[in-house]
Protein backbone atom coordinates (compact mmCIF):
# COMPACT_ATOMS: atom_id res chain seq x y z
CA UNK A 1 0.00 0.00 0.00
CA UNK A 2 1.09 3.37 -1.21
CA UNK A 3 -0.24 7.24 0.49
CA UNK A 4 -1.00 9.52 -2.61
CA UNK A 5 -2.09 13.38 -2.59
CA UNK A 6 -4.51 15.06 -4.64
CA UNK A 7 -5.25 18.67 -4.10
CA UNK A 8 -8.71 20.06 -5.19
CA UNK A 9 -9.89 23.74 -5.32
CA UNK A 10 -12.82 24.86 -2.77
CA UNK A 11 -15.89 26.87 -3.85
CA UNK A 12 -17.47 28.61 -0.89
CA UNK A 13 -19.24 31.76 -0.36
CA UNK A 14 -18.04 34.38 1.24
CA UNK A 15 -19.14 33.26 5.09
CA UNK A 16 -17.74 29.52 4.61
CA UNK A 17 -14.36 31.28 3.26
CA UNK A 18 -14.13 33.40 6.67
CA UNK A 19 -14.74 30.42 8.39
CA UNK A 20 -12.03 28.40 6.56
CA UNK A 21 -9.81 31.73 7.18
CA UNK A 22 -10.42 31.49 10.95
CA UNK A 23 -9.73 27.81 11.00
CA UNK A 24 -6.04 28.52 9.48
CA UNK A 25 -5.64 31.86 11.55
CA UNK A 26 -6.74 29.64 14.89
CA UNK A 27 -3.86 27.04 13.31
CA UNK A 28 -1.23 29.82 13.48
CA UNK A 29 -2.12 30.93 16.87
CA UNK A 30 -1.70 27.25 18.08
CA UNK A 31 1.51 27.57 16.12
CA UNK A 32 2.22 30.66 17.79
CA UNK A 33 1.50 29.36 21.56
CA UNK A 34 4.17 26.91 21.03
CA UNK A 35 6.94 29.33 20.55
CA UNK A 36 5.84 31.32 23.08
CA UNK A 37 5.81 28.94 25.99
CA UNK A 38 9.19 27.20 24.64
CA UNK A 39 10.54 30.82 24.40
CA UNK A 40 9.63 31.39 27.87
CA UNK A 41 10.84 27.96 28.69
CA UNK A 42 14.46 28.82 27.05
CA UNK A 43 14.64 31.76 28.91
CA UNK A 44 13.83 29.90 32.01
CA UNK A 45 16.52 27.50 31.15
CA UNK A 46 14.45 24.63 31.04
CA UNK A 47 13.76 22.01 28.83
CA UNK A 48 12.14 23.00 25.55
CA UNK A 49 8.86 21.25 24.96
CA UNK A 50 9.07 19.03 21.41
CA UNK A 51 7.19 15.72 22.29
CA UNK A 52 3.99 15.05 20.82
CA UNK A 53 2.56 13.88 24.09
CA UNK A 54 4.36 17.03 25.87
CA UNK A 55 2.18 19.04 23.69
CA UNK A 56 -1.15 17.82 23.73
CA UNK A 57 -1.27 17.56 27.26
CA UNK A 58 -0.21 21.15 27.20
CA UNK A 59 -3.21 22.13 24.49
CA UNK A 60 -5.79 19.90 27.18
CA UNK A 61 -4.85 21.89 30.10
CA UNK A 62 -5.75 25.06 27.93
CA UNK A 63 -9.50 24.02 28.10
CA UNK A 64 -12.06 23.73 25.64
CA UNK A 65 -13.14 26.86 22.99
CA UNK A 66 -9.62 28.53 23.30
CA UNK A 67 -8.70 28.71 19.77
CA UNK A 68 -12.31 29.55 18.44
CA UNK A 69 -13.94 27.36 15.99
CA UNK A 70 -10.76 24.58 15.56
CA UNK A 71 -11.51 21.52 17.09
CA UNK A 72 -8.89 19.39 18.88
CA UNK A 73 -8.14 16.92 16.28
CA UNK A 74 -7.41 19.97 14.09
CA UNK A 75 -5.05 21.61 16.96
CA UNK A 76 -3.60 18.74 17.34
CA UNK A 77 -2.27 18.16 13.59
CA UNK A 78 -0.58 22.10 14.28
CA UNK A 79 0.89 20.02 17.15
CA UNK A 80 2.47 17.16 15.43
CA UNK A 81 3.59 19.56 12.60
CA UNK A 82 5.66 21.67 14.90
CA UNK A 83 7.11 18.31 16.71
CA UNK A 84 8.31 16.90 13.28
CA UNK A 85 9.98 19.86 12.06
CA UNK A 86 11.61 20.31 15.92
CA UNK A 87 13.02 17.00 15.75
CA UNK A 88 13.79 17.14 11.71
CA UNK A 89 16.20 19.75 12.72
CA UNK A 90 17.99 18.47 15.88
CA UNK A 91 18.56 14.94 14.10
CA UNK A 92 20.28 17.19 10.96
CA UNK A 93 22.24 19.46 13.76
CA UNK A 94 23.31 16.09 15.00
CA UNK A 95 24.49 14.85 11.83
CA UNK A 96 26.70 18.50 11.31
CA UNK A 97 24.55 20.23 9.59
CA UNK A 98 24.68 23.95 10.83
CA UNK A 99 22.05 25.31 8.75
CA UNK A 100 19.26 23.49 10.40
CA UNK A 101 17.29 25.75 12.28
CA UNK A 102 14.83 25.00 15.22
CA UNK A 103 11.30 26.09 14.14
CA UNK A 104 10.79 29.71 16.19
CA UNK A 105 9.09 31.64 13.14
CA UNK A 106 5.50 32.88 13.72
CA UNK A 107 2.69 31.96 11.27
CA UNK A 108 -0.11 33.48 10.51
CA UNK A 109 -2.13 30.63 8.83
CA UNK A 110 -1.12 27.05 9.26
CA UNK A 111 -2.62 24.04 7.15
CA UNK A 112 -5.11 22.03 9.08
CA UNK A 113 -5.33 18.33 8.91
CA UNK A 114 -7.97 15.83 9.84
CA UNK A 115 -7.83 12.10 9.74
CA UNK A 116 -10.09 9.64 8.83
CA UNK A 117 -13.08 9.07 11.28
CA UNK A 118 -13.17 13.11 12.05
CA UNK A 119 -14.55 14.36 8.73
CA UNK A 120 -17.41 13.15 5.95
CA UNK A 121 -17.17 12.83 2.53
CA UNK A 122 -19.94 12.70 0.37
CA UNK A 123 -18.86 12.89 -3.80
CA UNK A 124 -17.98 16.28 -4.08
CA UNK A 125 -19.53 17.99 -0.34
CA UNK A 126 -17.32 17.93 2.27
CA UNK A 127 -17.86 18.28 5.96
CA UNK A 128 -15.06 19.46 8.39
CA UNK A 129 -15.42 19.08 11.81
CA UNK A 130 -15.30 22.49 13.91
CA UNK A 131 -15.39 23.07 17.90
CA UNK A 132 -18.14 21.56 19.89
CA UNK A 133 -21.15 24.09 19.77
CA UNK A 134 -20.36 25.69 16.52
CA UNK A 135 -22.43 25.43 13.43
CA UNK A 136 -21.62 22.90 10.85
CA UNK A 137 -19.20 23.43 7.96
CA UNK A 138 -19.96 22.02 4.69
CA UNK A 139 -17.98 22.71 1.91
CA UNK A 140 -18.06 22.06 -1.59
CA UNK A 141 -14.66 20.83 -3.53
CA UNK A 142 -14.53 21.81 -7.52
CA UNK A 143 -13.74 18.51 -8.79
CA UNK A 144 -14.38 14.48 -7.37
CA UNK A 145 -11.94 13.39 -5.73
CA UNK A 146 -9.90 10.37 -7.84
CA UNK A 147 -9.54 8.23 -5.18
CA UNK A 148 -12.70 5.96 -3.81
CA UNK A 149 -14.80 7.12 -0.70
CA UNK A 150 -12.94 4.05 1.64
CA UNK A 151 -9.27 4.85 0.64
CA UNK A 152 -9.66 8.06 1.69
CA UNK A 153 -7.49 8.63 5.02
CA UNK A 154 -7.10 12.43 5.96
CA UNK A 155 -7.82 15.72 4.44
CA UNK A 156 -5.64 18.97 4.53
CA UNK A 157 -6.80 22.72 4.70
CA UNK A 158 -4.09 24.74 3.27
CA UNK A 159 -3.82 28.37 1.47
CA UNK A 160 -1.79 29.46 -1.09
CA UNK A 161 -1.36 32.82 -2.64
CA UNK A 162 -4.94 33.81 -2.27
CA UNK A 163 -6.57 30.30 -2.87
CA UNK A 164 -7.68 27.78 -0.46
CA UNK A 165 -7.02 24.34 -1.42
CA UNK A 166 -7.83 20.59 0.23
CA UNK A 167 -5.47 17.77 0.03
CA UNK A 168 -7.20 14.51 0.03
CA UNK A 169 -4.50 11.62 1.44
CA UNK A 170 -5.75 7.78 0.40
CA UNK A 171 -4.29 4.78 0.80
CA UNK A 172 -4.04 2.97 -2.65
CA UNK A 173 -2.58 -0.99 -3.36
CA UNK A 174 0.50 -1.23 -5.74
CA UNK A 175 -0.28 -1.65 -9.06
CA UNK A 176 -1.11 -5.76 -9.92
CA UNK A 177 0.42 -6.99 -13.57
CA UNK A 178 -0.87 -10.09 -14.86
CA UNK A 179 1.43 -12.91 -14.95
CA UNK A 180 4.44 -12.26 -17.13
CA UNK A 181 4.05 -8.82 -17.74
CA UNK A 182 5.30 -7.46 -13.97
CA UNK A 183 8.45 -5.34 -13.88
CA UNK A 184 11.54 -7.34 -13.18
CA UNK A 185 14.11 -6.17 -10.73
CA UNK A 186 16.64 -7.63 -12.37
CA UNK A 187 16.44 -5.29 -15.50
CA UNK A 188 18.00 -1.93 -15.23
CA UNK A 189 17.52 1.18 -16.68
CA UNK A 190 19.69 4.56 -15.98
CA UNK A 191 18.09 7.78 -15.10
CA UNK A 192 20.07 11.00 -16.07
CA UNK A 193 18.51 14.45 -14.80
CA UNK A 194 18.49 17.88 -16.51
CA UNK A 195 17.41 21.24 -17.56
CA UNK A 196 16.84 20.88 -21.24
CA UNK A 197 15.86 17.05 -21.09
CA UNK A 198 14.11 16.43 -17.32
CA UNK A 199 14.47 12.64 -17.85
CA UNK A 200 16.59 10.83 -20.37
CA UNK A 201 16.54 7.19 -19.56
CA UNK A 202 18.87 3.80 -20.94
CA UNK A 203 17.13 0.44 -20.86
CA UNK A 204 18.94 -2.79 -20.76
CA UNK A 205 18.35 -3.70 -24.51
CA UNK A 206 19.60 -0.19 -25.70
CA UNK A 207 16.09 1.34 -25.31
CA UNK A 208 15.65 4.94 -24.54
CA UNK A 209 13.93 7.49 -23.75
CA UNK A 210 14.17 11.44 -23.95
CA UNK A 211 11.30 13.35 -22.31
CA UNK A 212 11.75 17.19 -23.46
CA UNK A 213 11.53 20.27 -21.17
CA UNK A 214 11.94 23.01 -23.59
CA UNK A 215 8.21 24.01 -22.68
CA UNK A 216 9.38 24.47 -19.08
CA UNK A 217 12.17 26.14 -19.55
CA UNK A 218 10.18 28.54 -22.13
CA UNK A 219 7.51 28.82 -18.94
CA UNK A 220 10.41 29.68 -16.66
CA UNK A 221 12.34 32.38 -18.78
CA UNK A 222 9.00 34.32 -19.78
CA UNK A 223 7.83 34.43 -16.63
CA UNK A 224 10.95 35.68 -15.13
CA UNK A 225 10.47 38.91 -18.30
CA UNK A 226 7.21 39.06 -16.79
CA UNK A 227 8.17 39.64 -13.00
CA UNK A 228 11.18 41.67 -14.11
CA UNK A 229 8.62 44.13 -16.28
CA UNK A 230 6.19 44.08 -13.50
CA UNK A 231 8.96 45.07 -10.98
CA UNK A 232 10.72 47.58 -13.15
CA UNK A 233 7.17 49.36 -13.47
CA UNK A 234 6.37 49.48 -9.71
CA UNK A 235 9.70 50.41 -8.76
CA UNK A 236 8.36 54.18 -7.76
CA UNK A 237 5.88 52.66 -6.00
CA UNK A 238 7.99 50.25 -3.79
CA UNK A 239 7.60 51.57 -0.03
CA UNK A 240 10.96 52.56 2.16
CA UNK A 241 12.61 50.03 4.94
CA UNK A 242 9.84 50.01 7.92
CA UNK A 243 7.65 51.85 5.92
CA UNK A 244 4.33 50.91 5.25
CA UNK A 245 2.78 50.49 1.56
CA UNK A 246 0.05 51.72 0.06
CA UNK A 247 -3.30 49.78 -1.07
CA UNK A 248 -1.57 50.43 -4.39
CA UNK A 249 1.65 48.43 -3.43
CA UNK A 250 -0.13 45.98 -1.38
CA UNK A 251 -2.44 45.11 -4.72
CA UNK A 252 0.70 44.79 -6.61
CA UNK A 253 2.47 42.70 -3.97
CA UNK A 254 -1.14 40.13 -3.73
CA UNK A 255 -0.91 40.05 -7.80
CA UNK A 256 2.63 39.09 -7.85
CA UNK A 257 2.43 36.39 -5.22
CA UNK A 258 -0.28 34.87 -7.34
CA UNK A 259 1.29 34.89 -10.59
CA UNK A 260 4.16 33.20 -8.91
CA UNK A 261 1.74 30.35 -7.58
CA UNK A 262 0.27 29.76 -10.98
CA UNK A 263 3.79 29.49 -12.14
CA UNK A 264 4.64 27.06 -9.94
CA UNK A 265 1.79 24.90 -10.37
CA UNK A 266 2.04 24.91 -14.30
CA UNK A 267 5.93 24.18 -13.96
CA UNK A 268 4.59 21.19 -11.19
CA UNK A 269 2.14 19.78 -13.55
CA UNK A 270 4.51 19.78 -16.30
CA UNK A 271 7.05 17.78 -14.33
CA UNK A 272 4.26 15.16 -13.12
CA UNK A 273 3.20 14.66 -17.18
CA UNK A 274 7.29 13.92 -17.53
CA UNK A 275 7.48 11.35 -14.07
CA UNK A 276 4.61 9.49 -15.34
CA UNK A 277 5.67 9.22 -19.18
CA UNK A 278 9.04 7.99 -17.60
CA UNK A 279 6.88 5.54 -15.60
CA UNK A 280 4.47 4.21 -18.61
CA UNK A 281 7.92 3.11 -20.72
CA UNK A 282 9.48 1.54 -17.85
CA UNK A 283 6.20 -0.68 -17.38
CA UNK A 284 6.15 -1.03 -20.90
CA UNK A 285 9.99 -2.58 -21.03
CA UNK A 286 8.98 -4.24 -17.26
CA UNK A 287 12.12 -2.33 -15.53
CA UNK A 288 11.88 -3.33 -12.60
CA UNK A 289 15.08 -0.88 -10.96
CA UNK A 290 15.18 2.53 -11.84
CA UNK A 291 19.30 3.86 -10.97
CA UNK A 292 18.51 7.69 -11.07
CA UNK A 293 21.49 9.97 -11.09
CA UNK A 294 21.56 12.49 -7.83
CA UNK A 295 22.69 15.93 -8.87
CA UNK A 296 22.09 18.04 -6.31
CA UNK A 297 25.81 18.17 -5.16
CA UNK A 298 26.28 20.72 -7.68
CA UNK A 299 23.25 23.48 -6.52
CA UNK A 300 25.58 24.93 -4.10
CA UNK A 301 28.17 25.64 -6.22
CA UNK A 302 28.03 29.66 -7.36
CA UNK A 303 28.46 29.21 -11.11
CA UNK A 304 27.36 32.94 -12.06
CA UNK A 305 23.82 34.45 -11.92
CA UNK A 306 22.88 32.84 -15.04
CA UNK A 307 23.24 29.66 -14.32
CA UNK A 308 22.10 29.69 -10.74
CA UNK A 309 18.58 30.99 -11.73
CA UNK A 310 18.81 28.09 -14.10
CA UNK A 311 19.64 26.07 -11.37
CA UNK A 312 16.73 27.34 -9.00
CA UNK A 313 14.33 27.20 -12.01
CA UNK A 314 15.19 23.45 -12.30
CA UNK A 315 13.58 21.91 -9.04
CA UNK A 316 15.31 18.89 -8.91
CA UNK A 317 14.36 17.62 -5.65
CA UNK A 318 10.89 17.18 -6.96
CA UNK A 319 11.87 15.64 -9.74
CA UNK A 320 13.00 13.22 -7.74
CA UNK A 321 10.50 12.63 -5.72
CA UNK A 322 7.90 12.64 -8.26
CA UNK A 323 9.91 9.95 -10.28
CA UNK A 324 9.99 8.02 -6.52
CA UNK A 325 5.96 8.22 -5.79
CA UNK A 326 5.14 6.88 -9.44
CA UNK A 327 7.29 4.46 -9.61
CA UNK A 328 6.36 3.08 -5.73
CA UNK A 329 3.18 3.29 -6.47
CA UNK A 330 3.82 1.00 -9.68
CA UNK A 331 6.02 -1.22 -8.19
CA UNK A 332 9.37 -0.42 -9.26
CA UNK A 333 12.28 0.28 -7.19
CA UNK A 334 14.17 3.99 -7.10
CA UNK A 335 18.10 4.00 -6.03
CA UNK A 336 20.29 7.77 -6.14
CA UNK A 337 23.25 6.64 -7.93
CA UNK A 338 26.63 9.17 -7.57
CA UNK A 339 26.28 11.08 -11.49
CA UNK A 340 30.10 12.67 -11.23
CA UNK A 341 31.83 12.49 -14.68
CA UNK A 342 28.51 9.89 -16.27
CA UNK A 343 28.46 13.05 -19.38
CA UNK A 344 32.20 12.42 -20.29
CA UNK A 345 32.73 8.80 -19.66
CA UNK A 346 32.76 6.58 -22.42
CA UNK A 347 30.28 3.66 -22.04
CA UNK A 348 31.46 1.44 -24.60
CA UNK A 349 35.67 1.74 -23.51
CA UNK A 350 35.17 3.49 -19.70
CA UNK A 351 37.74 6.07 -20.70
CA UNK A 352 36.91 9.30 -19.58
CA UNK A 353 36.90 12.29 -22.75
CA UNK A 354 36.62 16.18 -22.97
CA UNK A 355 32.83 16.80 -21.97
CA UNK A 356 31.06 17.97 -25.33
CA UNK A 357 29.90 20.94 -25.69
CA UNK A 358 26.41 20.63 -27.55
CA UNK A 359 24.58 17.58 -27.25
CA UNK A 360 26.15 14.31 -29.09
CA UNK A 361 28.91 12.37 -27.53
CA UNK A 362 31.66 10.84 -29.33
CA UNK A 363 34.07 8.52 -28.06
CA UNK A 364 37.76 10.08 -29.97
CA UNK A 365 38.99 6.23 -28.78
CA UNK A 366 36.66 3.70 -29.60
CA UNK A 367 34.20 5.93 -31.93
CA UNK A 368 30.84 5.51 -29.70
CA UNK A 369 28.54 8.10 -30.39
CA UNK A 370 25.21 8.98 -29.31
CA UNK A 371 23.19 11.88 -27.10
CA UNK A 372 25.27 13.01 -24.60
CA UNK A 373 22.18 12.48 -21.56
CA UNK A 374 21.58 9.13 -22.96
CA UNK A 375 25.57 8.35 -22.42
CA UNK A 376 25.19 9.68 -18.78
CA UNK A 377 22.06 7.54 -18.30
CA UNK A 378 23.88 4.07 -19.39
CA UNK A 379 26.74 4.69 -17.05
CA UNK A 380 24.57 5.96 -14.39
CA UNK A 381 22.97 1.88 -14.90
CA UNK A 382 26.13 0.65 -15.89
CA UNK A 383 27.49 1.78 -11.73
CA UNK A 384 23.88 0.29 -10.39
CA UNK A 385 24.81 -2.78 -12.27
CA UNK A 386 22.70 -2.43 -15.06
CA UNK A 387 25.64 -3.52 -17.61
CA UNK A 388 26.97 -1.93 -20.50
CA UNK A 389 24.49 -0.34 -22.96
CA UNK A 390 24.61 -1.92 -26.60
CA UNK A 391 25.93 0.99 -29.33
CA UNK A 392 23.28 1.77 -31.48
CA UNK A 393 23.21 4.03 -34.82
CA UNK A 394 22.53 7.58 -34.03
CA UNK A 395 18.98 8.22 -33.77
CA UNK A 396 17.83 5.10 -33.95
CA UNK A 397 15.99 3.51 -30.86
CA UNK A 398 14.96 6.49 -29.15
CA UNK A 399 11.62 7.21 -27.82
CA UNK A 400 10.83 11.15 -27.89
CA UNK A 401 8.30 12.53 -25.68
CA UNK A 402 7.49 16.62 -24.50
CA UNK A 403 6.67 17.76 -21.34
CA UNK A 404 4.40 20.61 -20.49
CA UNK A 405 2.22 20.71 -23.81
CA UNK A 406 -0.48 22.67 -21.27
CA UNK A 407 1.86 25.10 -21.08
CA UNK A 408 0.49 28.30 -23.07
CA UNK A 409 2.50 28.92 -26.17
CA UNK A 410 3.49 25.45 -26.85
CA UNK A 411 0.91 24.96 -29.25
CA UNK A 412 0.40 27.38 -32.55
CA UNK A 413 -3.75 27.36 -31.74
CA UNK A 414 -2.62 28.15 -27.78
CA UNK A 415 -0.48 31.33 -28.08
CA UNK A 416 0.96 32.68 -25.06
CA UNK A 417 -1.05 35.42 -23.63
CA UNK A 418 1.45 37.30 -22.29
CA UNK A 419 3.42 37.54 -25.44
CA UNK A 420 2.60 40.90 -27.56
CA UNK A 421 1.89 39.39 -31.41
CA UNK A 422 3.86 40.82 -34.12
CA UNK A 423 2.55 43.66 -35.37
CA UNK A 424 2.38 41.80 -39.04
CA UNK A 425 2.97 38.28 -38.82
CA UNK A 426 4.94 36.52 -41.34
CA UNK A 427 3.30 35.48 -44.89
CA UNK A 428 2.78 31.65 -44.55
CA UNK A 429 0.39 28.30 -45.62
CA UNK A 430 -1.45 28.54 -49.21
CA UNK A 431 -2.74 31.87 -49.43
CA UNK A 432 0.73 33.47 -48.60
CA UNK A 433 1.64 36.77 -50.69
CA UNK A 434 -2.23 37.09 -52.03
CA UNK A 435 -3.10 39.75 -49.80
CA UNK A 436 -2.50 43.90 -50.38
CA UNK A 437 0.88 44.47 -50.83
CA UNK A 438 2.84 45.91 -47.99
CA UNK A 439 3.67 49.44 -48.25
CA UNK A 440 7.55 50.03 -48.85
CA UNK A 441 9.28 51.81 -46.33
CA UNK A 442 12.94 53.66 -46.79
CA UNK A 443 16.25 53.24 -45.34
CA UNK A 444 15.25 56.08 -42.64
CA UNK A 445 11.88 54.09 -41.49
CA UNK A 446 9.32 56.92 -43.48
CA UNK A 447 6.94 55.16 -45.30
CA UNK A 448 6.86 56.38 -49.03
CA UNK A 449 4.03 55.96 -51.61
CA UNK A 450 5.37 54.54 -54.97
CA UNK A 451 5.41 57.08 -57.68
CA UNK A 452 2.48 56.57 -60.13
CA UNK A 453 3.38 55.82 -63.89
CA UNK A 454 1.97 58.29 -66.74
CA UNK A 455 -0.82 55.74 -67.34
CA UNK A 456 -2.08 55.93 -63.89
CA UNK A 457 -1.88 59.35 -63.34
CA UNK A 458 -5.10 61.39 -62.31
CA UNK A 459 -5.62 63.91 -65.19
CA UNK A 460 -5.90 67.45 -64.78
CA UNK A 461 -9.16 69.13 -64.28
CA UNK A 462 -9.53 72.24 -66.95
CA UNK A 463 -10.64 75.46 -65.47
Amino acid sequence: MVYRTARCGLRVTRAQRGRLFGLLRSAGDVWCCVLELNSWRRRRQDVPLAGYQQLCRELAAAGPGTFGELDSTGARSVLRRYSDAWFAAAKRRKTGDTLARYPRRRRALVPVRWHAGTFALDGRVLRIPVARGCPPLLVHLDRDVPYPPGQVRAVTLGYDAGRLYLDVTAEVPVTSYPEGTEPDPALVAGVDLGIIHPYAVAGPGGQQLLVSGRAIRAECRQHLRDRKGRSRAAARRAPKPRQRGSRRWRKHRRGERAAQARHLRRVRQAQHEAAKTVISWAIEHRIGTLAVGDPRGVLHLHTGRHHNQRTRDWRVGHLIRALSDKATAAGITVRLVDERGTSSTCPNCARRVPKPAGRNFRCPHCGHHGHRDLIAAANIAARHGGGPTPAAPQGAGITHRRAGTHLPGVHPARRDPRRRPPSRPPACGPLAGTGPPQTPTSARGVARHPARSPQTRRPTPAN
